[in-house]
């Protein structure tokens, strides 16, 4: 095995536990503090992919009980959303692991502490030789338990400390690269996880490159640069087609006003283009050999957020809509990620409103008036 600080970690993590248990022999009392322990453990490691699930209905209910607090009380939450929805979601950890606690104990009441007691019953006039190796071996689900919550710990590390150092160390463990790839990778992409499009990591890049066919000196002696979004560019995203457009004013029509044909093309693909978990993950990694924008999106049913965006682009401009392509930050239920959604002008009413078809399924995105709890960094990169 190659020797590496994370691997010695994972091996100690796992070694301590069976050590002690050897040391100090099979005893029915630690027994069942060791058990107490490991459950506790187990909790707190399954309470965090079943809060982040909840998370996607209890935001409907705090939007309500947002909406309907003083306006004094609204303005900090406003002001400081981040941490009222980290709070929210410490909560609901905390009630998971409760409960979790409470079944557990029933358990070991019920089925576990009664085996312990006519294990001990048992073993008790064994050698002491044999009590210290069944301590050890009582001991394992401890030592997997703690190598797991160590794994646990250094991949959302991993997510807020972005040091090279770490990254080697995490990609030349091996213990720890099979543990990703047998358990914290089909986490984080199972269903579970994915009926909540908000919930991921970075999924928007850009990338300036210098244009080398058409190099210009400017002001201050920069050679002009091309700005890719997710590796193609703006208007290479936007583009839209014969059949894009044919659909999109068939699928407006009836409507007399911006604000219903805005809202239409916003049901339409919210409804019908699919969050493409596959392509996040490329994204993320830097791996801009996919396909990108308007076209893309329609064609497939599938999309990113820029992807998202661009489509809605490309059906507003069909239809004569003004519309805007925005980026930022979107607030996932955890941290902010970077992000992409639209503005839209509405004629009637002569302004623009915010419009974001990613986060369709998480609630109403169309015109919120809580838009800004979890959007932020506003940039405007187009108008058409």
């Amino acid at each position: 095995m190659e020797k590496n600080s994370i691997n010695l970690l994972f091996i100690l993590m796992f070694l301590y536990p069976l050590l002690k248990g050897f040391i100090f022999k099979f005893d029915s009392l630690n027994l069942k503090e060791g058990l107490i322990e490991t459950e506790k453990n187990i909790a707190f490691l399954l309470s965090i992919p079943i809060s982040v699930y909840l998370m996607k209905y209890t935001r409907g209910y705090l939007d309500t009980f947002i909406k309907k607090t003083p306006y004094s009380v609204m303005y900090y939450i406003e002001k400081y959303n981040k941490a009222f929805y980290v709070i929210v979601f410490l909560i609901i950890c905390f009630i998971i692991y409760s409960i979790q606690l409470l079944i557990y104990n029933l358990l070991n009441y019920l089925i576990f502490y009664p085996l312990i007691r006519s294990l001990e019953n048992k073993i008790k006039y064994k050698g002491s030789t044999f009590n210290r190796i069944i301590g050890a071996i009582f001991s394992i689900p401890k030592g997997v338990c703690y190598v797991f919550f160590t794994a646990f710990f250094i991949y959302f590390l991993s997510y807020f400390y972005k040091g090279e150092k770490l990254n080697y160390y995490l990609e030349s463990s091996s213990i720890y690269n099979k543990i990703n790839i047998s358990i914290m990778s089909p986490l984080t992409n199972s269903n579970l996880v994915k009926q909540i499009p908000e919930i991921i990591k970075d999924s928007f890049k850009v990338e300036i490159k210098q244009n080398p066919s058409n190099v210009v000196k400017g002001k201050n002696n920069k050679e002009n640069t091309i700005v890719y979004y997710n590796g193609v560019t703006l208007e290479e995203g936007i583009k839209s087609s014969e059949y894009i457009d044919n659909f999109s004013i068939n699928l407006v029509k009836g409507y007399n006003n911006d604000k219903a044909k805005a809202k239409a093309i916003y049901n339409w693909i919210g409804l019908n283009i699919n969050y493409d978990y596959e392509k996040v993950d490329k994204v993320y990694n830097n791996d801009f050999k996919v396909d990108s924008g308007a076209k893309v999106a329609y064609d497939t049913k599938e999309g990113i957020c820029f992807d998202f965006s661009c489509l809605f682009v490309a059906m507003c401009r069909a239809t004569g809509l003004k519309v805007r392509l925005v980026t930022g930050e979107g607030f996932n239920g955890l941290d902010w990620v970077s992000h992409s959604w639209n503005q839209v002008y509405i004629s009637e009413e002569d302004r623009w409103i915010n419009v974001d078809t990613t986060f369709y399924r998480g609630g109403n995105y169309f015109n919120s008036k809580k838009f800004d709890l979890d959007h932020r960094g506003e940039n405007i990169i187009g108008e058409w």
